[in-house]
């Protein structure tokens, strides 16, 4: 099992930037691909950016590709999201997931894939 906690939201204005961290107890952190997800109000949970256990691989959903960077440190259990260019759009809760039992080399896009989820942190872009 996997705990997460997700940290750095915040109020920005558009085109700003700021970068979300997800610290992960529990020895199995390394064995599990990884992502970050979000909601908006009114609106489905949707995916944002996602990393195999390896770390060799990385995916993001249309929308944020570009902007937004995934990465990971096995050795320290934590994962990060830099944002960069952040627009109103991306206004929603964020969410730390963990997706367990995929290849190493795979990475989860679907919601439903995550067993693990953090509280989530709240990033508000202003326009």
């Amino acid at each position: 099992q996997v705990q997460l906690v997700e940290s750095g939201g915040g109020l920005v204005q558009a085109g700003d930037s700021l970068r979300l961290s997800c610290t992960a107890s529990g020895r199995t952190f390394s064995t599990n691909a990884m992502g970050w997800l979000r909601q908006a109000p009114g609106k489905e949970r949707e995916f944002v950016a996602a990393i195999s256990s390896s770390a060799i691989s990385t995916y993001y959903r249309d929308a944020v590709t570009g902007r937004f960077t995934i990465s990971r440190d096995n050795a320290k259990n934590t994962m990060t999201l830099q944002m960069n260019s952040l627009k109103p759009d991306d206004t929603a809760m964020y969410y730390c997931a963990a997706c367990p039992g995929v290849p190493s080399s795979s990475v989860c896009i679907r919601p439903s894939e995550y067993r693990y989820w953090g509280q989530g942190t709240q990033v508000t872009v202003s326009s």
